[in-house]
């Protein structure tokens, strides 16, 4: 799927535009036409604001946001702070603030905690997009959600922790071992890939793994789920059981932890889906 890849963040973002390319072709929007006379014009499409989590960047969102801008869809690409659900969703509410009109909110991963805090009586937000993400209940932390469906979380066996400036006693940057990130995070992404996103992982401040969630946004908002069966970081078991109990719209696809990379035609049309 993605062909070329150079070190660091723009490597991965050169990658992932190739490979959007590669998927969707060359994609031109078309350019705005008059209605025809009494015809009422097609209101206008939600923005799609994407979410990323924890040993990641928005980058990874690009082959999909890529492809929602060709079709004319508005998209912003959050850039999460990783500093804990509390800190991080309280940014993610105030961002949203500043958007008029409608908004399908999508997250990955960790990404999915801060969705379900952000968008609580919020009445832009009209859809949630779990893309292998935590569809957090109250008060549940991140751990208790890796436990849901007797499933087992194997990235906590092989985190490497470095001190931050200003963390609290027993916090600390939480960042996955480069010698098991690819395996773990991206086994179904190319070596080099893989690789390079291991070296420009963005860490997540460890106390985020237990902070308790608070009132979720799924109760209220209509959901969609992403599955990925084959997810070494959330186990699919306590994908299974987070999708279920929000009422989510779901599919299942055969994919490592980042299927908006290594499936992103998928994760593309369970997006619009909700954008309908």
């Amino acid at each position: 799927m993605i062909t070329r890849t150079r070190r660091g963040r723009l490597g991965i973002a050169a990658a992932a535009l190739a490979a959007s390319l590669a998927i969707f072709g060359s994609v031109a929007v078309p350019a705005s036409a008059e209605p025809a006379t009494g015809a009422k014009p097609n209101p206008p499409k939600p923005t799609i604001v994407l979410v990323h989590g924890a040993f990641a960047d928005s980058s990874g969102w690009n082959t999909v946001g890529t492809a929602l801008q060709a079709e004319g869809y508005p998209v912003l690409a959050f850039s999460n702070p990783l500093r804990g659900i509390q800190y991080d969703s309280a940014y993610l509410r105030d961002f949203l603030s500043t958007i008029s009109g409608p908004v399908v909110l999508v997250g990955h991963s960790y990404g999915g905690a801060l969705i379900t805090n952000a968008a609580t009586d919020n009445p832009n937000v009209k859809s949630l997009v779990y893309i292998a993400a935590y569809a957090l209940d109250e008060g549940e932390s991140v751990q208790a959600a890796n436990a849901l469906g007797g499933g087992h979380a194997e990235v906590t066996d092989h985190l490497v922790l470095r001190p931050f400036p200003g963390a609290t006693a027993g916090d600390a940057d939480a960042y996955i071992d480069p010698a098991f990130f690819a395996e773990l995070f991206a086994g179904d992404v190319p070596k080099a890939v893989a690789k390079s996103m291991a070296g420009s992982q963005r860490p997540g401040a460890l106390a985020s793994l237990v902070t308790p969630s608070g009132v979720p946004a799924w109760k209220t908002i209509p959901s969609w789920y992403l599955v990925a069966k084959n997810d070494r970081i959330i186990p699919p078991e306590a994908e299974r059981v987070m999708a279920a109990r929000a009422g989510a719209t779901t599919v299942e696809v055969n994919s490592s932890h980042v299927p908006m990379i290594s499936q992103p035609l998928k994760v593309l049309a369970l997006i619009k889906a909700a954008a309908k």
